[in-house]
């Protein structure tokens, strides 16, 4: 006998006179004659219902089960009599797996994303997180599949670097020196004895090494881990969160504008096709204009729009903001909501932001003030999106880095991509929770994350 999935067993267009299902029991209800138990595998939102008399094999274990047993069953697929299902178990064996006791946390009610927190490994087993990480699961398929279809290879940036790519100095150090014990030279930390001979620290982002790999083999992009030791506790902001990382050579900002765009509709119309039932969960309990929102950011072009002219629609706005803004400040969140919510009332692109809000890579334009950035910017999240064309012209990238104070020596190699064959290239980041609470509804990025990693919290 087959041993099949809930969603494979729903999807059924025919009776089956023996399976075998497994999964953890949701709910319990007792009659005269029957034992109803709604079954749950994690392989999609809806239940199967099984139907248990006393008659079965192993009926007798039945008073050890209990909301979040893990039960085996084996039985007959018999067309339901009951409203909104096709199909219910009628079982003639029952196997206890595992028992769930009475302090099984997960008893059925509604409980608080606050309080499904602090028991983050249990928590994927309620019906919002269960569909969250079924689209966490479609999404990332989605990514791989999308860029595969536009021609880039996927490629692996190291974790452990040497280099600060946004060279804000919020990263997280690695080490094997004794902490207790650190070795000292001139009064400083001596990183010669240390495991690289010199200081190390987590990637903030894989964008250089993406940008390496870009000048040999055309279009790549990276999607992996990120880290920031930024002590932040805003809903937008984690210390370990994962980055989609497209780079392109032979391309400007307009065509880094049109990938960012394209893909973010090719994914949003993917999950629509492929996650409809646990998207429905979210609109209907979490975002009721969930998907206004999704079906207004694929209806028509994304505004794109000169930092300059944001700036001027910011500081004639009818209201008034917590943050000022003024041309040379960057826009936090409120304006970038504003701009999409407010004002255009869909995605907007910002591009073209002074040089002195924005990294040393990117490209300087003509007017010397400004630089070839852009950020895309959605309703409800505010940036999605953030990247820029590189600068490719060595002696303007070498005074960038010169301006801005950063180790020369540090960045010896990506230098070397201007001095051998340099192109024109660009590239974005997309953080994937931000996109997660963009599709979901959810309000912070802690329940888009399995087990999220912020300042003075390490569990799981």
């Amino acid at each position: 006998m087959k041993n099949l999935r809930v969603a494979d067993i729903l999807l059924s267009e025919a009776e089956v006179e023996s399976l075998v299902v497994q999964g953890w029991v949701r709910t319990k209800r007792e009659s005269k004659e029957f034992v109803f138990l709604e079954i749950n595998d994690g392989s999609c939102l809806k239940n199967l219902q099984a139907i248990v008399d006393a008659g079965a094999v192993g009926f007798e274990h039945m008073d050890r089960i209990g909301t979040g047993a893990a039960v085996s069953l084996t039985g007959t697929l018999v067309e339901s009599p009951g409203q909104g299902q096709k199909w219910e178990l009628k079982a003639r064996e029952l196997k206890v797996l595992g028992e769930a006791d009475a302090t099984y946390p997960l008893q059925k009610k509604r409980h608080t994303d606050e309080y499904l927190r602090t028991i983050a490994h249990l928590r994927p087993r309620t019906n919002k997180f269960g569909a969250l990480n079924r689209i966490r699961a479609e999404l990332s398929y989605g990514v791989h599949q999308f860029f595969r279809e536009q021609g880039f290879f996927n490629v692996h940036a190291p974790i452990i670097t040497g280099s600060d790519c946004e060279g804000a100095g919020e990263m997280f150090q690695v080490t094997t020196l004794d902490l207790s014990n650190v070795p000292k030279k001139n009064g400083k930390a001596d990183f010669d004895q240390d495991f690289f001979g010199k200081e190390a620290s987590l990637t903030v982002s894989g964008q250089l090494a993406a940008e390496n790999l870009a000048c040999a083999l055309g279009r790549v992009y990276t999607f992996g881990p990120t880290f920031r030791a930024e002590n932040s506790n805003t809903p937008k902001h984690a210390a370990e969160f994962w980055m989609i990382e497209p780079e392109m050579a032979f391309a400007g900002l307009s065509d880094n504008m049109d990938l960012g765009e394209s893909c973010i509709k090719w994914l949003i119309t993917h999950l629509m096709d492929h996650c409809r039932d646990d998207l429905e969960l979210f609109g209907n309990f979490v975002d009721k204009g969930l998907f206004a929102t999704l079906d207004n950011i694929l209806a028509k072009p994304f505004i794109r729009l000169p930092y300059a002219e944001a700036v001027t629609i910011l500081k004639s706005a009818s209201r008034t903001f917590e943050f000022p803004v003024d041309f040379g400040t960057d826009l936090q969140t409120e304006h970038e909501r504003y701009l999409t919510e407010d004002h255009f009332k869909q995605p907007v692109i910002v591009f073209d932001y002074p040089k002195e809000i924005k990294a040393f890579y990117m490209r300087l334009n003509d007017d010397d003030k400004t630089v070839g950035a852009m950020d895309v910017l959605v309703p409800r999240i505010g940036e999605l999106i953030g990247g820029s064309a590189r600068e490719e012209r060595l002696d303007v990238l070498e005074r960038r880095i010169e301006e801005l104070g950063l180790p020369k020596e540090d960045y010896w190699w990506y230098l070397d991509l201007r001095r051998f064959g340099s192109v024109p290239h660009a590239g974005f980041g997309m953080g994937f929770e931000r996109l997660l609470m963009l599709v979901t509804g959810i309000a912070n990025i802690r329940d888009v994350i399995p087990f999220p990693r912020t300042p003075r919290h390490l569990e799981f």
